[in-house]
C-alpha cells in the first residue's frame, strides 16, 4: 500500500519557461520474488505499474512501472509552462488502485 504522495513544482513559472516537476510516492514496490524469513513464503508481488502527469486536462508525462524499480519511486520529468492551471498526478497498482494529487501553477 502506498502513502500520500509528494509534489514539487515551482510555486510559480513564466509563460514558455520550462520546468522540472518532481514525484515521490512512498511504496514498498514488492516484486514477487522475495521470500519471507519467518514464514519461508514467497511474499506477493505488488507494485506500481503507471504513472501519468496531466495539465489542465491533457496528458503531458506518462510512464509504466516495473518490478524493477525502486521500492517509493521518484519520477520526475521538465515541460515547457503554457499557462496558469492545475496538474494532476496519478499513480495506479496492478490491482487498480489508484492514488492521484492535484497542484496548482501560477504564471508570474
Amino acid at each position: 500500500m502506498a502513502s500520500k504522495p509528494r509534489i514539487k513544482i515551482p510555486k510559480s513559472a513564466k509563460v514558455g519557461e520550462v520546468i522540472e516537476v518532481k514525484t515521490l510516492i512512498t511504496h514498498k514496490m514488492e516484486t514477487g520474488f522475495r521470500k519471507d524469513a519467518k514464514s519461508g513464503k514467497m511474499v506477493p508481488r505488488d507494485i506500481i505499474t503507471s504513472f501519468v502527469a496531466k495539465f489542465n486536462g491533457e496528458e503531458v508525462f506518462r510512464t509504466a512501472l516495473h518490478p524493477a524499480i525502486s521500492a517509493n519511486p521518484y519520477i520526475s520529468f521538465f515541460m515547457a509552462v503554457p499557462a496558469a492551471g492545475e496538474f494532476e498526478f496519478i499513480w495506479t497498482d496492478e490491482k487498480g488502485e489508484t492514488w492521484s494529487v492535484k497542484e496548482q501553477l501560477t504564471v508570474s
